[in-house]
């Protein structure tokens, strides 16, 4: 059964996930090298989401993630345009479709390993890694399976060529956002007594 703090931290991974969605990730340069212009901003070819899917693993834990990435999926599968290009039953046929999907077993895996082990640092850095690992191997998956079938909609691209923009290529900036989720999530666990 789900307490209904689990549904709030749920609602909150789900405006969290939509808002990051269509938020690009950036960072900035350090503290100590801004001239007179100020800080420059530099982007990391990515967006703010997984950082989101991965910040409620380890604030709300794995009921409320899970919770939040099926709502969300069932939100765009809708028609209601929370995917980075749309929404609809359509975007099934999309390559990108398979991370999406891996949100919800990334969320568990990060929720659970997060009120498992120590709130440490560390251990919440851990426990998104392995959240972002779910994420990528779901994909994978997909990519593989829908490949060999020629299931998708747009003219079909070479596989490793999809295995280099799906996720390789946005690995680095993911790698960054996820060492962002885990000091936010230490941060507001240190805050809310968790």
């Amino acid at each position: 059964m789900i307490s209904p703090t689990e549904l709030l931290w749920a609602l909150t991974g789900l405006i969290l996930t939509i808002g990051g969605t269509f938020i690009e990730a950036f960072i900035a340069t350090p503290l100590w090298t801004w001239t007179e212009h100020g800080y420059q901003l530099y982007s990391l070819g990515v967006t703010s989401q997984i950082g989101a899917v991965l910040l409620i693993g380890c604030l709300g834990g794995k009921n409320a993630g899970v919770l939040s990435q099926i709502a969300y999926l069932v939100l765009g599968l809708t028609w209601f345009p929370v995917f980075a290009q749309g929404g609809g039953m359509g975007y099934i046929q999309e390559p990108s479709f398979g991370y999406l999907l891996g949100f919800v077993p990334g969320a568990w895996v990060c929720g659970s390993l997060a009120f498992k082990l120590p709130s440490r640092l560390e251990s919440l850095a851990f426990s998104c890694l392995c959240g972002l690992l779910c994420i990528h191997l779901t994909g994978l998956g997909y990519l593989i399976v829908c490949h060999s079938l020629n299931w998708f909609s747009t003219p079909a691209m070479p596989f490793w060529d999809a295995v280099w923009r799906y996720s390789l290529s946005p690995l680095p900036g993911q790698l960054a956002v996820v060492c962002a989720a885990t000091v936010l999530a230490f941060t507001l666990r240190r805050v809310m007594f968790y």
